[in-house]
């Protein structure tokens, strides 16, 4: 349940002052190491095109696709890393974080440029504003005005995109925002449409070549099967992580927040994992602190989140939502369903967090 903010909470000049506080305790976290991005890309994708190579060495059969299933759970982690390269926190180097996130995403037909334009709205936009591109829960009106059937889909959500979206329902979602916000919003994003373009140029090429080159080996079939594969494994694991990282927490930030900083740490779900897990998905297990810092690289990411929960819990607040890993936490979104309140309502999901009043 969201609490109101005591009087003294509400003064916009100490939720100013907590937003400078924070601000200042993780300053020095936001600093890249170019050698440990450089390190994650390079062991990874050697790993994943290892065992590409491997795959393609058997016919169809199931060696083939044992070998072919590792590698997309391999490319999954390998293209996990991207997003710190749209941040430009991967390397540090801003055109070879760029170079690296396209040569990785195209080949899957990610759109790594038309992305990084989305998230930078989602960042602003997450908990605050509706037309969000990555929101995944729908509000209790759209659900009220949707017919029978899509109604269905909304209940049972997490369990469609998963397993019946996967990678494709990702890429087309991306598409679909990048058309809406590039063309038919309201403001539209002359940048928005370059980038399009950008990566339906790169996608064209990469697959072009690569058909050609099967065909000319009359292994059509394979390729085919190859990339279904991946599309099934790489989906099944970006859209749990897609659904545990916001869903649910719409509303959980303390009302009234004025702090964009504030907002994004309460609407957004950490996760407790290993380190290897952590390293693997490029620290967003500590989404809420990305959130709020996304300029902190995710090695440093559990550091800064100790010293704001400390911050924070001298403040009288909450301490930030961390939930069970990610199968755990995909386990409780399968069978949670929840919608977004009105802001003037009190939150419907049990995950809502506020800070204390006394």
């Amino acid at each position: 349940m969201n609490l109101k903010l005591s009087p003294q909470d509400e003064n916009p000049t100490l939720q100013d002052t907590l937003a400078r506080d924070l601000r200042d305790a993780v300053r020095d976290c936001a600093v890249v190491s170019p050698w440990r991005g450089f390190v994650q890309v390079g062991v990874v994708g050697a790993l994943c095109l290892g065992c590409v190579a491997i795959a393609w060495r058997f016919p169809i059969g199931w060696a083939f696709v044992g070998w072919s299933t590792i590698a997309g759970i391999l490319y999954t982690f390998w293209l996990t890393p991207t997003h710190e390269a749209i941040h430009h926190t991967l390397t540090g180097w801003g055109w070879c974080d760029e170079v690296l996130s396209r040569v990785i995403a195209w080949p899957i037909l990610w759109a790594s440029g038309t992305y990084s334009e989305l998230h930078k709205l989602h960042h602003s936009w997450n908990g605050r504003n509706l037309d969000d591109p990555e929101r995944t829960e729908w509000t209790q009106a759209e659900y009220d005005r949707a017919n029978g059937l899509v109604q269905w889909y909304i209940r049972h959500q997490w369990a469609i995109d998963v397993f019946g979206g996967g990678a494709i329902g990702l890429v087309l979602k991306t598409f679909r925002a990048g058309i809406y916000h590039g063309w038919l919003a309201t403001k539209t994003r002359s940048r928005l449409r370059w980038q399009l373009a950008l990566d339906l140029a790169g996608m064209v090429i990469i697959h072009t070549t690569l058909i050609l080159w099967v065909l000319h080996q009359g292994v059509l079939g394979q390729y085919a099967l190859f990339w279904l594969i991946v599309e099934r494994v790489v989906g099944i694991i970006m859209q749990c992580r897609e659904h545990v990282e916001h869903y649910g927490l719409w509303n959980a930030a303390p009302t009234p927040c004025r702090s964009q900083i504030v907002a994004q740490l309460y609407t957004t779900r950490n996760l407790q994992t290993t380190p290897l897990i952590n390293w693997l998905m490029a620290g967003l297990p500590y989404h809420a602190v990305h959130h709020a810092f996304p300029e902190i690289p995710s090695y440093r990411l559990p550091i800064a989140l100790a010293r704001i929960e400390a911050i924070l819990g001298d403040r009288g607040y909450a301490p930030l939502v961390r939930d069970p890993g990610y199968w755990k936490t995909s386990w409780r979104r399968f069978r949670t369903f929840s919608t977004i309140a009105p802001k003037t309502e009190a939150a419907t999901n049990p995950d809502s967090v506020s800070p204390s009043v006394g």
